[in-house]
């Protein structure tokens, strides 16, 4: 690498690594002070406090990654443009590809980066992330019913949670309830269910079992039982956010088992499963737009540049909003829904390209 790409490369990852600096304290110092009344009130322990803003930190990193570099290197290229050497550079011989190629390497090792960050890292963070917020800092009850979960899990077993703790594996106000030609045979109920990882079984406590028979009714009940079941922890998870805690393959995995069940979740799981992929591939879109955009010097300055840019930003995190829900909520191909932001912003920087290079 020459002296030019060095000194392009070290510019655009420096600068991204400020934009995170700056923007992730700013976003939990406002976070802290929505939340702090709430915190303080349930007397939440110091280090489960710290560990709660870690995972808040790796959360929304990981959503706004893109977001982050595209301001960024708008920022430091229109700093190029203003001091005349996106010109000098230009003028020496070197071709506008030539110029682009240290953006594209640092938006390799970028996207290499977000790759393990949302297929392992990010599951951990947003589990904890979850968690601490449905047990401290919901407090409505909106939240606690996002918290039950009512599944089916094969052909003749429902179960029912309350609340489940993803930290300590623990469901409170548990049923299963079992049938067989669509008669209810036998009903298990406890006061939680705890997931035992050492001999990967199921401990319930307050433990009762009403059989059901022709004439009267069997009921059995323990302090404590222990026992396996015919599913698996993810499946006391909240529908809203278990895609989230899993990794890419415990996801690719988990998706298989809900198809073979007839969910009718799979939309929501399969947007989360392929924006593990786009999200990477949308910083080199983004990274090549922005490079498009300000390496041209403007009257108006580096301001002008970076107001068009955050109009972008908008209309981006627009798209991949509103598609997203649709896939969610609706039969929509979570495929189109999460790779059509990426392919309209495609088409976009090639456009903008091209006339960069004219």
């Amino acid at each position: 690498m020459k002296i030019l790409d060095w000194y392009i490369l070290k510019r655009y990852l420096v600068t991204f690594l400020m934009m995170l600096l700056l923007f992730i304290p700013i976003g939990i110092t406002v976070h802290l002070s929505e939340k702090i009344d709430k915190i303080l009130a349930n007397n939440v322990p110091f280090p489960e406090v710290a560990q709660y803003f870690l995972d808040f930190t790796i959360y929304f990193a990981n959503l706004l990654f893109p977001l982050f570099l595209f301001l960024s290197v708008i920022f430091f290229t229109s700093k190029l443009a203003n001091n005349t050497e996106v010109v000098a550079f230009l003028s020496s011989g070197v071709s506008f590809s030539r110029f682009l190629r240290p953006y594209i390497i640092g938006s390799v090792i970028v996207a290499i980066f977000a790759l393990v960050l949302g297929m392992y890292l990010a599951p951990n963070a947003s589990k904890g992330f979850n968690q601490f917020y449905y047990n401290y800092l919901s407090g409505n009850k909106k939240a606690i019913d996002d918290q039950q979960l009512f599944r089916q899990i094969n052909e003749n077993d429902v179960i029912y949670v309350k609340k489940f703790d993803a930290n300590n594996n623990v469901g409170t106000e548990f049923t299963l309830e079992h049938f067989e030609d669509n008669k209810l045979i036998y009903k298990i109920e406890a006061a939680n269910i705890n997931f035992v990882e050492r001999d990967s079984t199921y401990r319930l406590r307050q433990y009762k079992k009403r059989i059901i028979g022709k004439n009267d009714d069997t009921l059995i009940t323990k302090r404590r039982v222990d026992t396996l079941f015919a599913f698996d922890l993810e499946d006391l998870m909240p529908v809203k956010y278990i895609a989230e805690t899993l990794s890419y393959g415990e996801l690719t995995s988990f998706i298989e088992k809900e198809e073979s069940r007839g969910s009718s979740n799979i939309g929501r799981y399969k947007v989360v499963l392929y924006k593990k992929w786009s999200l990477p591939v949308s910083i080199f879109i983004l990274t090549i737009i922005a490079v498009a955009v300000s390496s041209k010097k403007r009257r108006g300055g580096m301001g002008v540049n970076l107001a068009f840019g955050i109009f972008i930003a908008m209309i981006y995190v627009f798209f991949d909003k509103v598609f997203g829900v649709m896939a969610e909520q609706s039969n929509f191909s979570p495929a189109i829904a999460v790779w059509f932001p990426n392919i309209l912003f495609g088409i976009l920087a090639i456009y903008l390209l091209y006339n960069a290079k004219r």
